[in-house]
């Protein structure tokens, strides 16, 4: 029997309060300035929230994150469809796939800002070039996968090749597209601060180095409890949904 969403709900509470729990009796135990509770870092969140430019830093971050996403989701796309569907495009990629896939995302940001300098162009491009492979890989598979007597279904019926590729085609592509988003987005959230980290003035990432120096363990932990919040909301309030408003077809 399916769980419903206010038992889902429950579950992930419970599961939250369970690990706050946990948490605030390891920090008590502890009981040191470098292992603060949840509690600490609540009241330290307001105060970040309140008096400080935490929102900001956060929004910019962002803004990176989706700015990122969509060019490197956009491209992924179309080269996983073309290597899935071009057999020799594919041989021909394959290499240079593997190489994307392997390298360092240090190197790429370390280039990147060496060849444009320390600027947004330089931090997009650091993104977008280490989340393409993985779109493309995922997206690869699944143009391979393609169901073509479907296709041919679509011919006898008289549709068009616009109308073949946007009601049969792409909707057997859904779970693959949202499996390349959900992987690329976990991965593009990490890469972002390492960006900030390494070049820019401002952002999650910039914060977070600028107490590292200080050994500001509750700042650190505050901004990376906002961070935390903001994926769970992206995951559960937009990709999930998403999620299963596209694969509703297959019911």
């Amino acid at each position: 029997m399916p769980t419903s969403k206010s038992g889902d709900l429950s579950i992930k509470l419970l599961s939250m309060a369970f690990l706050l729990l946990i948490w605030q009796s390891v920090a008590y135990y502890i009981n040191s300035d470098l292992s603060p509770g949840p509690i600490t870092v609540l009241s330290s969140l307001w105060k970040h929230l309140v008096e400080d430019d935490l929102l900001l830093h956060l929004s910019i971050t962002l803004l990176r994150v989706a700015v990122s996403f969509f060019i490197a989701f956009i491209i992924g796309t179309i080269a996983g469809i073309v290597m899935g569907n071009y057999p020799k495009i594919d041989s021909a990629l394959d290499s240079l796939l593997i190489i994307g896939l392997n390298i360092p995302a240090l190197v790429t940001i370390i280039l990147c800002y060496v060849w444009f300098g320390l600027n947004e162009l330089a931090a997009i491009c650091a993104v977008v070039v280490n989340k393409i492979p993985v779109v493309v890989v995922t997206v690869r598979e699944g143009a391979r996968a393609i169901d073509r007597k479907l296709l041919q279904v679509g011919n006898a019926f008289n549709l068009n090749r616009r109308q073949v590729f946007l009601k049969i085609y792409i909707p057997q592509l859904y779970p693959y597209l949202i499996a390349a988003a959900r992987s690329g987005l976990s991965l593009i959230w990490k890469i972002v601060l390492v960006v900030e980290l390494l070049g820019r003035s401002n952002g999650v990432g910039f914060k977070l180095g600028t107490f590292f120096q200080f050994f500001d363990i509750t700042s650190i932990l505050v901004y990376t409890l906002a961070f935390a919040v903001v994926v769970l909301i992206t995951e559960n309030g937009l990709v999930q949904p998403i999620e299963s408003r596209l694969n509703r077809w297959r019911l």
